[in-house]
């Protein structure tokens, strides 16, 4: 469930407070000082710059329009020249986690999850969407103070959610949650609509985010799939688009770290493909310190697979690209694991930035190939 801090700061000669959210796990600002539509962009950057939040008092067009102005400061920093891919691609994410840092210090102020700004979008079904509360017992709090970058990232995963993600295997649309992983590169679910299958009677589907491939795992003609993933996000998202699609009766979704109990004919997982560390629980995703989950999954899938069945691990190579990961170490680890490689198929990424020459990371996004290694 999502826990709150409070804040502090001074306005109107009086000591003010708030609950504190921030999905990037920011710590609570230590001096906040109020903005308005009078606020020069330089003067607020430089407050960021130095750690001060700024909380904004005025129109709400006015605090974006801020904010941009900010961003483009950051980004007006060089790039520095590097040896080797890895250097550019710490670079990239050392200017990532600053651009946050810096950016995030706008801030707004909710009250009942409404935002009372001149201007202001309705707010309230878009912060309800991505706050992780027990609708039972939790209530979101009276006042709410969040940066406007993330109300932003807040809104803008609420218009996602409700329009979808079309899936051609499934012939319907799914739906992520903020803070689930959306399905947009669809290359990895064709190469999991495509695989040979051997009858398996039982499935599972490992870390299953929007329940996507465990749909696409029934559409097949797979009767009984179990569906694990360890964040409440992600479960509460599954279970709604498992009934939206009308598959409830074929898959149930469980929490647990990685394996349910019992065996299966196919195990299925998509691990987070990039070694590196994850700086905000929304990037656990795409990011597996050490190779975490990836070790994991082929280390413990064996005692779980029954004696004929197969495991499914869909992996990018651009950790290898990028030379977060030695070429052999995947192959390696799958034979440390007692498991044989069946068939590996593969598939070219359609992504834009695999072919946005203007990307840092372009070198090794271009070389990148998406592969379903077959297990036994």
């Amino acid at each position: 469930m999502t826990q709150f801090q409070t804040a502090t700061w001074q306005e109107k000669n009086k000591t003010q407070q708030a609950s504190w959210q921030s999905e990037a796990n920011l710590a609570v600002p230590k001096h906040i000082v109020i903005a308005n539509d009078e606020t020069k962009a330089d003067e607020a950057y430089k407050l960021a710059c130095e750690g001060t939040a700024l909380l904004y008092r005025g129109d709400f067009q006015n605090a974006k329009q801020l904010l941009q102005a900010i961003t483009r400061r950051v980004d007006r920093k060089p790039i520095k020249p590097t040896d080797n891919l890895t250097e550019a691609f710490h670079q990239h994410r050392a200017r990532q986690i600053q651009r946050a840092n810096i950016t995030n210090k706008i801030l707004i102020e909710l009250q009942h999850v409404k935002c009372d700004l001149n201007r202001a979008p309705h707010v309230k079904e878009a912060v309800l969407g991505a706050l992780v509360l027990d609708e039972k017992r939790d209530k979101p709090p009276v006042s709410l103070l969040l940066s406007l970058r993330e109300l932003l990232g807040m809104i803008g995963a609420h218009e996602w959610r409700k329009k979808g993600v079309y899936i051609d295997a499934l012939q319907a649309n799914v739906h992520a949650h903020y803070g689930v992983y959306s399905p947009v590169r669809g290359e990895y679910l064709e190469l999991i609509n495509q695989a040979p299958l051997n009858n398996p009677a039982v499935a599972f589907d490992i870390g299953t985010g929007t329940g996507v491939i465990a749909a696409i795992l029934v559409s097949r003609g797979i009767k009984q799939v179990l569906a694990t993933d360890n964040s409440e996000r992600a479960l509460r998202c599954a279970t709604e688009n498992i009934q939206q699609l009308g598959l409830a009766q074929y898959i149930s979704v469980q929490q647990a770290d990685m394996f349910p109990e019992g065996k299966a004919d196919l195990i299925v997982c998509n691990p987070p493909w990039i070694p590196a560390k994850a700086n905000a629980p929304i990037e656990h995703a795409i990011y597996d310190p050490n190779s975490a989950m990836l070790k994991a999954y082929l280390a413990g899938v064996k005692a779980h697979l029954n004696a004929d069945g197969e495991a499914w691990l869909v992996m990018s190579d651009l950790a290898e690209h990028l030379g977060l990961r030695a070429p052999d170490a995947l192959q390696q680890w799958i034979a440390d694991a007692g498991l044989t490689i069946v068939e590996q198929l593969s598939i070219a990424p359609k992504h834009a930035k695999a072919s946005d020459q203007s990307d840092p990371l372009y070198p090794a996004r271009s070389k990148e190939v998406t592969s379903l290694y077959r297990l036994k």
